[in-house]
């Protein structure tokens, strides 16, 4: 079932961006073409595949390419991970293996109860290993998250934060650890996140990935002050300097998403976080706009945030997005005043 899923995920997508996806042509977490040959050979046990993925990025320091296969495959090894032993055992010497093998750890500890116990045992040895990847970053991007869920104090996490950007100030994966820790360490610091992102975004080449986390904080900023996207999620408006801010960090998204094709596989989980940032703002015709430019491409997060079926959750949203959208009136205004897209419907229309 897998093989087949792997070899038919990006024909039936390509076939399918004319119309609006239904709810059969969905893919969850769907492979790239990279991707999903990897994917495939290490259901049959196989690693070699894997290791020439993650040998190439590094190569041509593909670093956020890297990050989302590393983060991929360690995902399949959670529950098939004999290709995984297989490839350490074999390639002691492959910086890939000790990548992936330390992206496992972490997530399986994130899960437990004793996950800061856990994490605190496992940072010195992420560490070590991140040191000796040379120019790599994203060994740092899993040691930010183990510091981060060890609940280590600012001066460590800042000497880890030195050596990420060192290797590269403007990988996404690592500002992500570090976004998601300043709002661990200081809740309600919603303009502290905001400042973070915005700074990290303005400071990065124009087809950067990070460019897109002020999106991020404003997911964040918007998961606090609410349960999710559904009808009265939100606990109230925010003030109107931060819903500003919150505007300008879609806009901004809704310009990068602009600049892949439709139905890229890459831009999946950019635009379905974008879909999400857009409902909770109740900008709904442009979440319509993006769902249908995400094509079939759907991805656990930020879905599985708020539950434990991120599919199901999806499709309920984008059929709530689709009748509130199909349902009101006619506009006549200007639209939205910084997206110039439109698309406020307010969430009691549907």
């Amino acid at each position: 079932m897998l093989r087949a899923f792997l070899r038919t995920a990006a024909d039936r997508a390509r076939s399918r961006t004319s119309r609006p996806a239904q709810d059969d042509d969905v893919l969850l977490d769907a492979p790239d073409d990279r991707l999903a040959p990897a994917l495939l050979a290490a259901a049959r046990g196989e690693h070699t595949p894997a290791a020439g993925l993650l040998a190439g990025t590094r190569e041509d320091a593909e670093w956020e390419h890297r990050d989302r296969y590393t983060t991929r495959l360690a995902a399949f090894a959670r529950s098939r991970s004999e290709w995984l032993d297989t490839w350490r055992a074999t390639a002691p010497e492959d910086p890939g293996a000790p990548l992936v093998a330390a992206r496992l750890a972490v997530a399986r500890h994130w899960d437990s109860p004793d996950r800061a116990e856990l994490l605190r045992r496992l940072v010195p040895a992420v560490t070590a290993a991140a040191e000796a990847a040379g120019p790599d970053p994203v060994p740092w991007r899993t040691a930010l998250d183990a510091a981060r869920g060890a609940g280590a104090g600012h001066a460590e996490f800042e000497r880890l934060w030195g050596q990420a950007v060192r290797r590269s100030p403007h990988h996404y994966g690592c500002h992500v650890a570090a976004l998601e820790y300043l709002a661990a360490a200081s809740p309600g610091a919603h303009r502290e996140c905001l400042d973070f992102a915005e700074t990290a975004a303005q400071d990065a080449p124009e087809d950067a990935l990070v460019r897109a986390l002020p999106l991020r904080a404003a997911f964040t900023c918007l998961r606090a002050t609410g349960n999710g996207t559904g009808a009265g999620a939100a606990t109230g408006a925010p003030p109107r300097d931060l819903r500003v801010r919150l505007d300008a960090a879609a806009d901004r998204a809704v310009a990068l998403s602009a600049a892949h094709p439709v139905a890229d596989p890459w831009a999946a989980e950019l635009r379905n976080l974008l879909a999400y940032v857009l409902v909770r703002l109740d900008r709904l015709a442009d979440a319509a706009e993006q769902l249908r430019l995400t094509g079939p491409y759907v991805t656990s997060f930020p879905w599985d945030r708020e539950t434990d079926d991120p599919l199901g959750r999806f499709l309920q949203v984008r059929a709530d997005v689709r009748a509130a959208v199909a349902a009101a009136p006619p506009r006549t205004g200007s639209g939205h005043p910084r997206s110039g897209r439109g698309g406020r419907v307010g969430r009691g229309d549907h």
